[in-house]
């Protein structure tokens, strides 16, 4: 059944909010629930196969905000490079198949290098590939994380995550979770918002101390009309890609937590004059 309001058009699904279905689920659930813009996943199309993956996600007539994959690099090991730069590179294929209008990634862990020589480290892994992906007309945007995901990246701040996109050419993707509380927000969207390639959203509840715990818009203490709120007066007129995982999300079901969301998400901006 879909849902009785079209999806706001700055507005886009995450794959990651539906985490352990196949991409055939998405795509019946997409149908069902109205839903018109996604964020795709790198791990569900490899596991789709990355042709038939994305032939079925153009022939859904689905918008692909972007396509998101975790860390590509283990920083401090760079013979293992090559082999993360070749499967980085599908992921370019992919998101050209798929028409993705940005490829979102974190750094990968830096292991036991200081937090300067992991950057230099991830300017010299990453550059290749980034040449390759802006002679393709596709944008990267780089993802910065909670500090307890060490695991998936070593940049932690929208602040850091500005600096070093600056650095390497490519743009940012801002997790709206991970530095609402930040010291200085608005001057760094004011500074950065050149940057933005994409805006991830999804709620928090204070006390909350696991990760990834998230809630759907609304449920939580994220003060959305004043984060995206200066967001949009910074001049951002991207796409807010929800984002959603966590128990709390997997006790309510995907379904109804992203619908949920989807129209949470539509409201606020809308509300906002987006």
């Amino acid at each position: 059944m879909r849902t009785a309001d079209p999806m706001h058009p700055r507005v886009s699904l995450s794959a990651i909010s539906s985490f352990s279905w196949t991409l055939d689920q998405d795509l019946a659930f997409y149908e069902r629930a109205g839903i018109t813009a996604i964020g795709a996943s790198l791990a569900k199309l490899e596991a789709a196969g990355i042709e038939a993956g994305a032939r079925r996600i153009r022939d859904a007539g689905l918008r692909v905000s972007n396509l998101i994959g975790l860390g590509p690099f283990q920083l401090g090991t760079p013979e293992q490079w090559p082999s993360q730069r070749d499967r980085l590179r599908a992921a370019v294929d992919a998101a050209e198949a798929v028409g993705a209008e940005c490829m979102i990634l974190t750094t990968g862990p830096a292991g036991q290098l200081a937090w300067e020589d992991a950057a230099d480290a991830l300017e010299t892994a990453l550059t290749p590939v980034i040449q390759d992906a802006h002679s393709r007309g596709i944008p990267f945007g780089l993802e910065h994380t909670n500090s307890l995901r060490a695991d998936v990246g070593f940049i932690h701040s929208l602040h850091d995550c500005v600096d070093v996109a600056r650095r390497l050419g490519i743009g940012v993707c801002v997790e709206t979770n991970a530095c609402w509380g930040e010291r200085g927000f608005a001057d760094t969207v004011r500074d950065g918002v050149d940057t933005f390639r994409i805006v991830q959203v999804s709620d928090y509840a204070i006390g909350t101390l696991s990760t990834p715990n998230r809630l759907v818009p609304g449920d939580g203490d994220i003060p959305f009309n004043r984060i995206l709120g200066q967001v949009l007066a910074a001049g951002y007129d991207g796409c807010f890609d929800l984002e959603l995982i966590g128990p709390k999300i997997d006790e309510e079901g995907y379904e109804l937590a992203c619908t949920r969301s989807v129209r949470a998400l539509g409201e606020i901006l809308t509300k906002l004059g987006a």
